[in-house]
């Protein structure tokens, strides 16, 4: 077992002493677990071969599941890669920092362990303060996934971190509770078209706007099945579950939620009548009358403001397995901007998943 330390940092002007502490670890090989605007990332040297294997075994991730590879400036991005086209750059000046993941050809800097023997590297310019600062000063782009084991819902607190790493890495830098909420929106940029590979806080429909050209979304993005050939994380595994059994209730159009949340009902109180503890992670216009009904609620937000779902999506599947239910049942969301990247993890997390009007 690994000694943990957990440090608190002010997330907007971290201490000098807490940026050295964590970047000395980056430098001797070690793990750092870091706040983005995103989630909490698990950090290591991304040229350190040793290093990045480590961040596999600690959170049991398999190995052809690759990583991204933060950076904090943009003359780095030609370090990393090769042959950058023009979209990444506009992308990039536009967007960066910010939640933004490029899929573009790995440079020969970069070791195989990163991309998990692929050709293709992602790589993102965070804006948290925290992470730049950590960046700058280990002086090594760095190679972090969500700060989690492998499959559980990605960690928006360093208490999240702590429920699953504490005993694996070395040091948890606590930045308070992030932004967003989920992870960055990914998007391949090595083809003839663009194509997402997992939407994120940034819709798919601004990076057209910045690109003026339509992008491709292939059903794995939409959490429809799973690719093949995990060219970026977030393509292949089932991810973001919790312990408990969780129900994805679906609508192929939410204009009538009184009659969809009927139908949510029915399926709760079939569960309920079998006898199974039931709670059901809700929408703030809707929540209320499964309440009224005596079924246990965790309100996700409006449906008027879907950042305010992203951001305590992943606290809220995570606080399901405290409450000793038997099964958990969420509702769904229009596929819209945010919407889309909220279904993308439901249905990844989800071990059924029903259409009901």
């Amino acid at each position: 077992m690994v000694r943990t330390r957990v440090i608190d940092v002010d997330p907007v002007n971290p201490s000098e002493s807490a940026l050295v502490a964590a970047a000395d670890i980056i430098k001797r090989g070690g793990l750092v677990a870091f706040p983005t605007e995103t989630v909490y990332g698990l950090g290591a040297d991304a040229y350190n071969r040793e290093a990045v294997r480590r961040i596999f075994e600690a959170k049991n991730r398999p190995m052809d599941n690759p990583l991204i590879v933060h950076i904090c400036g943009l003359e780095w991005l030609g370090i990393v890669a090769r042959n950058v086209p023009e979209e990444a750059h506009r992308i990039a000046e536009r967007l960066w920092p910010g939640p933004v993941t490029l899929v573009l050809w790995k440079s020969d800097e970069v070791p195989g362990e990163v991309t998990a023997g692929l050709p293709k590297i992602a790589i993102r310019f965070p804006s948290h303060p925290v992470a730049m600062g950590l960046i700058e000063r280990s002086g090594v782009p760095i190679a972090a996934p969500s700060a989690n084991l492998a499959g559980r819902p990605s960690p928006t607190t360093a208490q999240h971190v702590i429920q699953d790493l504490y005993g694996r890495i070395e040091l948890i830098l606590d930045g308070g509770e992030t932004l967003f909420g989920v992870e960055s929106t990914i998007i391949d940029l090595t083809g003839e078209e663009p194509k997402l590979l997992r939407p994120g806080p940034i819709p798919v429909e601004d990076l057209e706007r910045v690109l003026g050209i339509r992008i491709r979304i292939p059903d794995y993005a939409k959490g429809l099945s799973e690719a093949g050939v995990a060219e970026s994380p977030g393509m292949k595994y089932r991810h973001y579950a919790p312990e408990t059994p969780l129900e994805l209730i679906e609508a192929r159009e939410y204009d009538d939620i009184s009659l969809y949340s009927l139908k949510v009902l029915e399926i709760a109180e079939r569960h309920r009548s079998r006898g199974f503890k039931v709670v059901i992670l809700a929408s703030r216009e809707t929540g209320h009358e499964y309440a009224e009904r005596g079924f246990r609620v965790i309100e996700l937000g409006s449906r008027k403001n879907l950042y305010e779902v992203a951001r305590n999506l992943f606290n809220s599947l995570r606080a399901v397995d405290s409450l000793g239910v038997d099964l958990a049942i969420v509702e769904g969301f229009e596929e819209r901007g945010l919407g889309l990247t909220i279904m993308n993890r439901l249905r990844k997390a989800a071990r059924q998943n029903r259409i009901v009007v």
